[in-house]
């Protein structure tokens, strides 16, 4: 167990954010959580976080920070068609996933390189390129304030696009510590979805390993490193519009991309309505659009949370004015 005081965030968020925690622990084990939680160290307000590749910081928290270092992958069960695998909440996701494909198991590839941790990826439901990780979790297992353990079945879990039961207000005494998948060992993919078939006609064959390789290198090309330019990924959600909503934008905005969620609701890229508002780019303090992928902000040096908020602010009332579509982030503003 690691315990920090007075604790710079700056390499806990990919926004580069340069905030401190009060008090910062780090656990390794489902009884290390547990002491803390019986020694009284988890006082109000607390915040538990992964990787901190969803979060931006707007002032320093005056409080508790938790991070799991639960790491380890175990296969709990094999058959000739699946495996079941038991992963600790502090694994990288991208280990994760190249631990999938490096065994042949089918079903997290398209979640390749999506920074973050195993235990937030099933709180926030990552998705990309038509699979969402919900598709593949059995069950969430978790610690609460009263050192009790329970595994939720996926069916409980309450998840929707980019939401689940984990992020409700009520549930917040909850603590993720591992995550059940179910990987499949037969070979099927998901490559209907934004230009991943294209990436793959440079590659001699269609395999786990080359579409893992296709969704990094289409990702490298829009995405910036966070390592390199902070920043949270996509800042917004993709607005999920009614289908008459829909059909009379795209009688103004014939070229609008869309996805059908159902058969009465559509799915609009918001990176597109942002592009067409003339965002893409552009800056506003220290943070800026990036100048290839309109859904993501940046940190061009010494931003602020304030800096992104405004910037957020000025986007969404942009694209609300030219489209009548509110859109709304994504990433955790704390």
């Amino acid at each position: 167990m690691i315990k920090k005081e007075h604790c710079s965030l700056l390499l806990h968020n990919t926004f580069g954010i340069d905030v401190t925690a009060h008090c910062l622990f780090e656990y390794d084990s489902i009884d290390e959580l547990c002491q803390l939680i019986s020694n009284g160290c988890i006082t109000t307000p607390y915040l538990h976080i992964g990787g901190g590749s969803n979060l931006l910081f707007t002032k320093d928290y005056e409080g508790v920070i938790l991070h799991s270092r639960i790491k380890g992958i175990e296969l709990l069960e094999e058959s000739a068609e699946s495996v079941l695998l038991r992963v600790g909440a502090g694994v990288v996701w991208d280990d994760f996933v190249a631990h999938c494909v490096a065994h042949g198991w089918y079903g997290a590839e398209n979640l390749s390189i999506i920074p973050g941790e195993v235990g937030a990826s099933a709180v926030q439901n990552i998705g990309a390129y038509g699979v969402e990780v919900k598709d593949l979790i059995v069950s969430v297992e978790t610690v609460n304030m009263r050192g009790e353990i329970t595994s939720y079945p996926v069916e409980a879990c309450g998840y929707a696009y980019r939401d689940s039961l984990f992020k409700q207000a009520a549930m917040r005494d909850l603590f993720v510590t591992h995550v059940c998948f179910r990987l499949s060992k037969i070979e099927h993919y998901t490559l209907d979805y934004g230009t991943i078939l294209q990436e793959l006609e440079r590659y001699p064959e269609t395999s786990l390993a080359t579409v893992r390789q296709a969704i990094i290198s289409i990702r490298d090309s829009k995405l910036p490193d966070p390592h390199v330019v902070g920043n949270a990924g996509s800042f917004f959600m993709n607005p999920v519009v009614l289908r008459a909503q829909f059909e009379a934008l795209q009688v103004l905005y014939p070229r609008m991309p869309f996805y059908e969620i159902g058969a009465d609701k559509v799915k609009i890229p918001a990176g597109w309505m942002i592009d067409q508002c003339g965002w893409k780019g552009k800056a506003m303090g220290g943070a800026a659009v990036h100048d290839k992928q309109a859904l993501v902000l940046v940190n061009r040096g010494g931003a602020t949370g304030a800096d992104v908020i405004a910037l957020s602010d000025a986007i969404r009332a942009s694209v609300y004015n030219k489209f009548g579509v509110h859109i709304y982030p994504e990433v955790n503003i704390i």
